[in-house]
């Protein structure tokens, strides 16, 4: 309802980052930021159940564990499955792990997390994830677009079909050093922290998921922009390979 009324009174592009911020402690039900528009800053001391950040459009959510919870964050499940299901934009910090399909159809949004379930990325489409722990298997199917990028990737969970495990780039190392560095801001993570005071080393650990088709367009716009020629012919042209 909150949600709603933003894009009532602003329309879709929201308002400004953090204008409104809610914290909440203790356990959150289904669908906890659903749509949230942008603008809007939700902060849950606690933990989650299913769909949490379901067609996230904006806002932004931050979970993290009890302080006198006496386990380790990122040992633990901190919220529960499909999370970010067809999120179009915002961010999503999860300091800890969660269930099965996490990002399933994400299309816009900028996800982290501690370790993930099986098929991470279903038919993810677009954003950016970070999983900073152990995924299930069959990560990445059908993931036709969007950036992941894994710590310790194991290649026998990763859906090899649908996407490549590359190295990084400059750009790769500049962006995964300011998203980790916002993980740690956002939820004090203790792994973002570890990885951040030896990142040269840290670095080493992350792979790059690409997914083929993604590559093939983002091939075609450089080759496009080279020659000269109709960038949008050139993706259509190799999006039907």
């Amino acid at each position: 309802m909150l949600g709603y009324e933003v894009t009532r009174r602003w329309g879709g592009k929201g308002l400004p980052a953090d204008t409104i911020c809610v914290r909440f402690t203790g356990s959150a039900g289904q669908s906890f930021g659903a749509f949230l528009p942008p603008g809007i800053t939700l902060r849950l001391t606690g933990d989650a159940n299913d769909y949490l950040g379901k067609g996230l459009s904006g806002g932004r959510i931050v979970v993290v564990p009890d302080p006198a919870a006496p386990f380790a964050a990122e040992e633990q499940v901190i919220a529960g499955n499909v999370i970010g299901y067809g999120a179009t934009g915002g961010e999503i910090f999860l300091r800890g792990m969660v269930g099965e399909r996490f990002c399933v159809r994400n299309s816009g949004a900028t996800a982290l997390v501690e370790g993930t379930g099986d098929h991470g990325c279903e038919y993810m489409t677009g954003g950016t994830v970070v999983v900073l722990g152990q995924t299930g298997r069959n990560f990445g199917a059908g993931m036709s677009g969007g950036t992941a990028y894994l710590l310790d990737a194991d290649p026998l969970r990763v859906s090899t079909r649908d996407v490549s495990l590359e190295p990084l780039d400059g750009r790769d190392t500049a962006l995964l050093r300011a998203l980790i560095e916002r993980h740690r801001v956002e939820t004090g993570s203790a792994v973002a922290t570890r990885l951040l005071a030896d990142w040269d080393a840290s670095l080493a650990r992350f792979t790059k998921v690409m997914p083929h088709e993604y590559k093939r367009a983002l091939e075609a716009v450089r080759r496009a922009e080279t020659e000269g020629t109709d960038v949008n012919e050139a993706v259509m042209a190799a999006a039907h390979g």
